[in-house]
């Protein structure tokens, strides 16, 4: 795939600017994903206040398990569980891709605005992988699929801003990002995987 087919709407640096069709599917598809696990979190850790001692359907071992990150006091850094912030960033992401099917134009400020608020969310995720495999030693099913739609939704968010001018950048980035943005995420989420294989090796494979 090539970012040509992602986003097929030429800029107009003075005005607002629109997206392609297959772009805005994807704000919307990646937005939808991180809804989705950011209820089912939700609703997990609400029944695990409830009663200590229930088990997340994704607990499937001491590795994988939900329930482990749900205890932790990583899964509530701002003094509420952290999915609760995802069920309102994630829906956002979902209202502006929809409006782009809608054919609505931003402003370049909204653009960036964008790219801030995914990058805060794909380095939110990068502290939260980290924390996951080194701190708390568990994995989330629901968690994982979160990263890797953040990390999807920031790299092609920054390509589009880039091809577009929104976001200043050499000609060799711009080139790249043109033919080449899928790449990006693909390495960006098989470094994790790499990272996630070789953190419990012995587990995997015994």
């Amino acid at each position: 795939m090539t970012t040509a087919t992602v986003d097929d709407v030429s800029s107009d640096h003075g005005t607002a600017v629109g997206s392609g069709r297959a772009f805005a599917w994807m704000l919307v598809i990646t937005g939808a994903a991180g809804v989705l696990a950011a209820w089912i979190i939700t609703l997990d850790k609400f029944r695990l206040l409830e009663n200590p001692n229930y088990k997340p359907g994704c607990s499937l071992n001491p590795i994988v398990s939900c329930g482990n990150i749900m205890k932790s006091e990583q899964a509530s850094v701002f003094g509420f569980p952290n999915p609760m912030l995802g069920l309102v960033t994630y829906g956002m992401v979902i209202a502006i891709g929809v409006a782009l099917l809608s054919g609505a134009r931003f402003r370049r400020w909204y653009w960036l605005g964008l790219n801030a608020g995914t990058l805060f969310g794909v380095g939110f995720c990068t502290w939260l992988m980290y924390q996951s495999l080194y701190h708390i030693n568990s994995l989330c099913l629901w968690c994982c699929l979160a990263w890797v739609a953040t990390i999807v939704m920031f790299w092609y968010v920054t390509s589009h801003n880039v091809r577009k001018g929104l976001l200043r950048a050499p000609g060799a980035v711009e080139r790249f990002f043109a033919e080449f943005t899928w790449v990006v995420p693909v390495v960006h989420i098989g470094i994790i995987g790499m990272l996630i294989l070789t953190r419990w090796w012995d587990f995997w494979m015994s």
